[in-house]
């Protein structure tokens, strides 16, 4: 497999992380958003992310070509759930479907800990099935089902909250 690099995005990654991310838009699979987003509109969410707290990083291989990216993102924003995370992973349509996601996956359960984070969160559609295959690979179960909470296309669809304890 290849080695894979993580580095802190910068705000000139952002272009990037709105490409990759509106790559699945029309989809109807892994996001809620209808319609692609701006730059302009992630510039908040962006700035929510710390390298020292609640990374964004960009993934590479050793060429430096991008992979894709992940984020740790804070869960409902009130201080005692400080400790968990929503994890969002995200990879380059030309990358996707190569065994990426779970390196990545799997490399953000090791990191965790580091960042003070005990519980990771993953928000998948019910009907997302590689994310789903993928998160229960590494022991997420599921913590709720919000059922047909989501209108995609005039189709109601179901958001799982699927969780893993990662404090070691």
């Amino acid at each position: 497999m290849t080695q894979l690099i993580y580095r802190n995005a910068t705000l000139a990654d952002l272009p990037k992380i709105v490409e990759i991310y509106n790559s699945t838009v029309a989809s109807r699979v892994v996001t809620a958003d209808l319609e692609p987003v701006s730059v302009m509109s992630k510039q908040k969410w962006f700035e929510e992310h710390s390298p020292n707290k609640r990374p964004l990083w960009m993934v590479e291989n050793s060429a430096k070509q991008t992979i894709g990216w992940v984020s740790f993102q804070s869960f409902y924003g009130r201080p005692a759930y400080d400790a968990t995370v929503e994890i969002s992973i995200y990879l380059d349509a030309d990358q996707r479907g190569k065994g990426f996601g779970k390196k990545i996956l799997h490399d953000c359960i090791e990191k965790a800990p580091k960042y003070k984070i005990k519980t990771l969160l993953g928000f998948i559609f019910a009907h997302n099935e590689p994310s789903l295959k993928l998160f229960k690979h590494f022991g997420f179960e599921d913590w709720a089902n919000l059922p047909n909470i989501a209108t995609l296309d005039g189709e109601e669809r179901s958001l799982l909250i699927l969780g893993k304890r990662v404090e070691k």
